[in-house]
């Protein structure tokens, strides 16, 4: 898929001063409950309204959706507020049936992305369309799944697109519900600048105090917009309770929420920036060559392992150095999730040189 500006369009017809602003409830419940959501949000900076009609659950037992019915009640609510109208689809028969119903966006739900499949017979059923089609990254951080997925749609001729970062699952105990893993992202609008780029804030935190917090995070980093589920009575609904803000809470959100420019022309900006640029080039060059002295120490370890016949994985050593790096982090103003990234990469790269030394047989 090559860097194309008309993936853009959709959005720029919007014609907004502000991102763009996806919102609605985790889940259709009533139509009372849809009309009232939609209506309290029409007079928001909420372009699209968004409702979950299939809902996916791990376990089977849990609540699934309402299912098509809902796709009416989304109807009747585009036309009293319009407001365009977003599901989720998850196969071909959930595509039928919300373009039988015009709606207006569909997404790709993040257990769905995993599976290339279901993903190629999305595409298949949308050929043709010309509706707004956005991809959420799968649940494993896997970026060439991710773009693997947005491919397959734009072979089938669909242009609307852009992507959703939701966040990806962890078995490691943290704040957020999904690890946003931000570089990922990152990578992905480097990559493809074109591509229109939403966060989800409300799946990556699970908890609706955070939303503010991630919302602004997204923003810094020039995401194109925000999609955050919205419920009249959050604490009632019937699914992702925790997540979701009322519509007040979400107007709050918009109020607080800075914007910023994605550059600066001025002469003392671009001469302050240089500066400091050339001190993050300087620093970056310092890491690296230490980072080759560590390496050779590692050579050097695994030769004497080598030579005493010493396994190369050491936990006890391993766990020792995690625990001093995360105090010594912290105190230099680090969060230990970097510092846990950082070292478990210098660990892996570190036993591949002992394993080397190890296995060579000159």
């Amino acid at each position: 898929m090559e860097n194309n500006s008309s993936m853009r369009k959709w959005l720029d017809d919007f014609k907004l001063s502000h991102p763009l602003v996806i919102a609605g409830p985790c889940s259709a419940e009533t139509e009372e409950q849809v009309m009232k959501i939609a209506k309290e949000l029409k007079d928001s900076d909420v372009s699209i309204f968004r409702a979950g009609i299939w809902k996916p659950r791990t376990r089977p037992g849990g609540f699934e959706g309402v299912g098509a019915i809902g796709l009416k009640w989304l109807q009747k609510a585009k036309a009293e507020t319009g407001l365009l109208m977003a599901v989720e689809v998850a196969n071909a028969a959930h595509v039928k049936l919300a373009l039988e119903h015009d709606i207006d966006v569909l997404w790709i739900g993040a257990r769905t992305t995993v599976n290339p499949f279901a993903v190629q017979e999305i595409a298949d059923a949308l050929q043709g369309t010309d509706k707004i089609v956005l991809v959420k990254n799968p649940v494993n951080p896997d970026l060439g799944l991710w773009i693997g997925g947005v491919e397959r749609l734009y072979n089938a001729g669909i242009e609307k697109l852009g992507v959703i970062h939701r966040g990806f699952s962890t078995y490691e105990k943290t704040k957020y519900r999904n690890i946003p893993e931000w570089q990922i992202a990152i990578e992905l609008q480097q990559r493809f600048p074109d591509l229109p780029l939403i966060c989800d804030p409300s799946h990556i935190t699970g908890n609706r105090n955070m939303i503010q917090e991630v919302s602004q995070q997204a923003l810094d980093l020039n995401y194109d917009g925000l999609i955050i589920e919205t419920h009249t009575d959050p604490d009632n609904a019937w699914s992702d309770a925790a997540q979701q803000v009322t519509p007040d809470a979400l107007k709050q959100i918009f109020i607080n929420l800075k914007v910023r420019k994605e550059t600066d022309q001025g002469d003392d900006y671009n001469h302050r920036m240089a500066g400091l640029r050339i001190n993050i080039d300087e620093y970056d060059a310092r890491i690296l060559e230490i980072l080759g002295k560590r390496m050779k120490v590692s050579d050097q370890i695994g030769a004497l392992k080598k030579e005493r016949n010493v396994a190369v994985l050491q936990n006890k050593r391993w766990s020792e150095i995690l625990e001093k790096m995360i105090a010594e982090g912290a105190a230099k103003g680090l969060s230990e999730d970097f510092i846990l990234r950082i070292f478990k990469a210098i660990h892996q790269e570190s036993i591949v040189h002992q394993e080397r030394v190890i296995n060579n047989n000159n």
